[in-house]
């Protein structure tokens, strides 16, 4: 019980800071806030697919699908930050 509350805490967490970065990218327009934002959404989805994963349906393997998540959402942080250090 106390793990699929964690689980569900840590997407809320990350689906609202997603929503606060992407609040202030519509703001100032500053595009490492872009950046940030598309990678907190994509961290939000590997979190939800956890969920999915471990507890709805536990006997389904979605490790494949929650890494290549993860390793997007870092590649889109990556890009950014390169991208603006020019």
């Amino acid at each position: 019980m106390m793990g699929e509350a964690i689980f569900a805490l840590c997407a809320l967490t990350s689906l609202a800071f997603a929503a606060l970065l992407l609040r202030s990218y519509a703001r100032t327009r500053a595009r490492l806030l872009l950046w940030s934002s598309i990678c907190f959404v994509g961290l939000a989805l590997n979190n939800i697919l956890l969920f999915v994963d471990l507890i709805l349906v536990p006997d389904v393997d979605l490790s494949v699908l929650r890494a290549a998540i993860a390793l997007a959402s870092v590649a889109f942080i990556n890009f950014g930050l390169i991208w603006d250090a020019k």
